[in-house]
This record gives C-alpha cells, structure tokens and sequence, in this order.
C-alpha cells in the first residue's frame, strides 16, 4: 500500500485535535467576553492603558487575536473592530491583517499535519467528482485562493481548512490570506477607528456593512477578477 494513503497516525492528529479541543474549551470560557458589549463596557479602559503601553498593548493585541483565528473562535470581528478603535486605521489594518493570517496559518499548518497531506494524496488516487475538483483547483491554485477570501459569504474558518485539506503549498495559502483578507480589514478597521464616538453615545456600529452595495460590489468586482485567469486557462483548453 502506497505509504501516503495509508491511515493517518495518532501522533499526526493530535496538533488538530489538541486545537479542537482547546477551541471548545476556550469558547465555552470566553463566549460572553469575546463581544462588542465587553468592549463597550471597557473602551475607556484600553485607551488609558494603550496610551500609557503602546508597545505592549499592541503585542498582546496582535497574540490575542491570533489566537482567536487559531482556535477559530466566535469574536474575530469584534477583534477587527478593537484594532481600528485601539489604534486607528494605520497601523491599525497592518495589526489585524498580520494577526489574522498568523492565527489562519497554525490553523492551516495544524490542519495539514493532522489531514491534509493524507487527504489529498487519498483524493489524487481516487477517481470521478471529488478527484476532478481538486485536479481544477490545483491548476487555478492562486485565484480560487484569492477567490475565496474576497467573496464575504465565505466563513473564515472554511476559507482556512479547504487549503489545507487539497494540499495548497504554504507560502500561497499564507500570501492569498494577506492580501485576500485586505479589503475586508480595511472596511471593518475603519468602522472601529471611528467607534470611539459610538461607545461614548452608546450605540452599536453597523457590522453588516460589508453587505452595503457600496462595499459588497467592489469586492464581488474582486472575486470575479480572481476568476479570470481560471475562466481564461478554462477556455485556452476548450478552444
């Protein structure tokens, strides 16, 4: 039996289901913590202590927020949010985009050890359907990539497994996540750059924004020219 379909050992599970199961358990201690009214209740707080630790705060922030994309925890919008309203759009984006493609990429490199280099050889020897599919996204590799992170409808933590589990190299799945991930970080670090007034009025910022055609047509204008070298390499085939 070809060694590479073969049973995955223990040992190779145990990263992905040591992180499953710290996910569960953080997520049960931290459900009520991880939300918009936890900073509402504590904005004036960070600010007092960022201005008087920048450095430190914006280490612990970056950690923190890595860690809930890791663990795949519910909260990663409102971390977005607190890095807009902590230290405003600039360096703000440049905080969130890095925390979240470190956290997205334990996860990916956890899912692979564990699954992915076995699932995908088993998926290379197989035939029909589900061979076919990834045979396709092998060869459009970096606009399914991209692909998947502009379309908004996408849920991060699927957006970071699928990769792992058809064998994308690392360094694509950690290049597409920065740079795929930009536009959606830009729009949610603005929002919480100017949260400060909202707090202090006691309101909630509108978190369905993305959906606002203003911003869901640009980034669907995104998706679709992710597409186009895929439909073009398609087509050159057909022809």
């Amino acid at each position: 039996m070809d060694q590479r379909t073969a049973g995955v050992p223990l040992s190779r599970l145990l990263p992905l289901l040591g992180l499953v199961s710290a996910g569960i358990v953080l997520g049960i201690i931290f459900r009520d913590k991880l939300s918009f009214d936890t900073l509402a209740e504590n904005h004036a707080a960070l600010v007092q202590y960022r201005d008087a630790h920048f450095a430190q705060v914006a280490v612990v922030f970056v950690a923190l927020y890595a860690g809930i994309v890791t663990f795949s925890l519910p909260g990663a919008t409102v971390a977005t949010l607190t890095g807009g309203f902590l230290f405003g759009l600039f360096p703000g984006v440049i905080f969130n985009v890095v925390a979240a493609t470190v956290g997205a990429s334990l996860l990916f490199l956890a899912a692979r050890w564990g699954l992915g280099d076995w699932l995908s050889a088993r998926i290379d020897t197989s035939e029909g359907r589900i061979h076919q599919l990834k045979k396709g996204i092998d060869e459009n590799q970096w606009s399914m990539l991209f692909f998947i992170r502009f379309v908004p409808i996408v849920p991060f933590f699927v957006a970071n497994l699928i990769p792992a589990l058809l064998g994308v190299p690392f360094h694509r799945f950690v290049v597409s996540t920065f740079l795929g991930i930009m536009p959606g970080a830009l729009v949610y670090t603005s929002l919480g750059s100017g949260l400060g007034s909202i707090l202090e009025s006691g309101g909630r910022p509108d978190l369905g924004i993305i959906f606002e055609p203003y911003i869901l047509f640009p980034l669907l204008a995104l998706s679709v020219l992710a597409l186009i070298p895929a439909l073009m390499r398609k087509r050159k085939k057909e022809a």
